[in-house]
């Protein structure tokens, strides 16, 4: 990708306005900048790499579609955060309403902690009981636990990507229980 000086030093509001106008370069600096959050956030709700690159690839053409929308009235990546969890809960629904054969977790590679020296066994072992309890919390749970415990976001934050004010703290407390 080339990059314009121009669109790479605007913010995304601005970036958000030139692509609603029709830039492209404006929103190939978008999906540069916010490609690696969206699939995480897509990664962490689904637990499938597939699925999350899909997912993430659905969002930005929502995002394509619908940036003309984007108000500025929250950040630009609260706006992307909501269309990217629409994006994954849909396809819950739609998987929901036709099930599909999923590959094994077993058979989605695992990533090994730089310098770890734990046994491959026991990292598999961990991260499958994490994936299990991560599936078994509601998505609301889910979401403020990803972004809360795993991505490092202060609750006011998670508050606002979530929509939610007065539940979180409740939310953190109460998955902690739960897993």
């Amino acid at each position: 990708m080339i990059v314009d000086e121009k669109t790479s030093n605007l913010s995304d509001e601005a970036l958000a306005r030139l692509a609603a106008n029709g830039n492209g370069e404006a929103f190939d600096e978008i999906y540069s900048r916010h490609k690696g959050f969206a699939y995480s956030v897509a990664l962490r709700m689904t637990g499938n790499q597939a699925d999350a690159e899909d997912l993430m690839q659905d969002a930005f053409v929502s995002v394509f579609r619908h940036v003309g929308s984007f108000r500025g009235d929250a950040s630009f990546t609260t706006w992307l955060y909501r269309l990217v969890t629409n994006q994954v809960n849909m396809h819950f629904r739609y998987r929901s309403a036709r099930p599909e054969i999923q590959a094994s977790e077993a058979e989605v590679p695992e990533q090994r902690p730089s310098g770890s020296r734990m046994d491959p066994a026991e990292q598999l072992t961990d991260r499958l009981a994490i994936q299990k309890a991560l599936r078994m919390l509601p998505p609301g749970y889910r979401s403020a636990f990803i972004l809360y415990d795993i991505e490092g976001y202060k609750h006011d934050e998670v508050a606002r990507f979530t929509d939610t004010r007065s539940v979180l703290r409740s939310r953190s407390y109460t998955k902690r229980e739960l897993a």
